[in-house]
């Protein structure tokens, strides 16, 4: 219970990170600049994803697992150090504004019921929980609207057709493929047999190309259409996802990294241009809430991408311990959770279309 209540205040920071971060950096540079800049910060991410493995691995193998927790102090203090120095001013709205406390209390029952409802999928209970957290959002919505101080102002995808639709392909995108490094692991270490090193080493090809090409896209995403850019790299995921999906105990293993570095470029061609995209339809004063729906989309969709395989394991699988008799249906398991991300992933691509074009000269 301790784990879980210090894992739930460890959720609270990062959503203050992340629901500002991209505020901030957006904030400081000119509109010109934003998707170079986006790029930087999206590369650092997925750079913390591909050196985390490594370093967690090590730091657990020397001093044991809850030293991991304990080494990420000094870097959290290094990092606070370095804000207070190095970031002047202050980025806050219009004086007076009060906190839609009703708003929040009614957002967190129904992401609470969503989440939970997924992991005990197929239970009848977790179908009504997702019901019951369906209908929490829909209340959750009406409510903002009639407010002042929205938490979350629904009004700003009236009549944006960029806003809306960028953001229904950004929670498309992480529905798709946040469940590719648990679906990757059980393939490498039960279908395969690889050792969890070799495993890690594999699966580090996607973050690797992430990190490479993210500030590149988010340079092209300053100079050519953001929707062009994120489609294509939507639509070289999905492909990506497909080619997954037929993979077998015989696959190469050099065809399994090319293909998650088709995943990850192509992923990195949407993260940077989508969110420039989204940024670049609100006005400055808005930034703020429309970095929180990024980080709000990215969230909702990992949690969806995790639901989607649950319910296809829970399907094909059973309550079964995964063992050599059971490689079989896990392999099957793995291959039509990848189709289903797969056909996500191209129905993603017509939103990301349909958005427009964000500039009109």
């Amino acid at each position: 219970m301790l784990l879980i209540l210090c894992r739930a205040l460890q959720g609270m920071g990062a959503a203050m990170l992340f629901g500002t971060g991209i505020a901030i950096l957006s904030s400081v540079y000119p509109p010109e600049k934003r998707g170079k800049v986006l790029g930087l910060s999206v590369s650092s991410v997925y750079l913390g994803l591909t050196c985390g493995p490594f370093a967690g691995g090590w730091v657990t193998q020397q001093f044991g697992w809850r030293s991991v927790f304990v080494f990420h102090i000094p870097v959290v203090l290094l990092v606070i150090i370095l804000g207070l120095i190095n970031l002047k001013g202050e980025w806050r709205g219009p004086e007076g504004q009060k906190f839609d406390i009703p708003g929040a209390l009614i957002y967190g029952a129904a992401v609470i019921a969503l989440m939970y409802g997924f992991s005990i999928l197929p239970a009848l209970s977790g179908f009504a929980l997702i019901l019951l957290s369906g209908i929490g959002f829909a209340v959750f919505f009406r409510y903002e609207k009639s407010l002042q101080y929205p938490l979350f102002n629904v009004n700003l995808f009236s009549g944006n057709p960029v806003l809306t639709y960028s953001c229904v392909a950004a929670l498309i995108m992480y529905s798709s493929t946040f469940s590719v490094t648990f679906l990757m692991s059980l393939y490498l270490q039960n279908i395969r047999e690889f050792t969890p090193q070799l495993a890690g080493l594999i699966m580090i090809s996607q973050p690797l190309v992430m990190t490479l090409f993210s500030p590149v896209a988010g340079r092209m995403s300053d100079h050519y259409e953001p929707r062009l850019i994120a489609s294509s790299g939507m639509g070289l995921t999905a492909i990506g996802l497909a080619m997954l999906a037929v993979a077998g105990p015989l696959t190469q293993t050099e065809l399994i990294v090319l293909t998650l570095m088709l995943v990850g470029f192509g992923f990195s061609l949407f993260s940077s241009p989508n969110t420039n995209a989204i940024l670049s339809s609100v006005d400055k004063k808005y930034l703020g809430a429309a970095s929180g729906t990024v980080a709000t989309m990215r969230v909702v969709g990992q949690m969806f991408s995790m639901g989607i395989v649950t319910l296809v394991f829970a399907l094909m699988l059973g309550p079964v311990q995964f063992s050599p008799e059971q490689h079989g249906q896990l392999l099957a398991s793995i291959n039509a959770s990848f189709i289903a991300a797969s056909a996500l992933c191209f129905v993603g691509v017509y939103f990301s279309l349909k958005r427009g074009n964000l500039r009109t000269d």
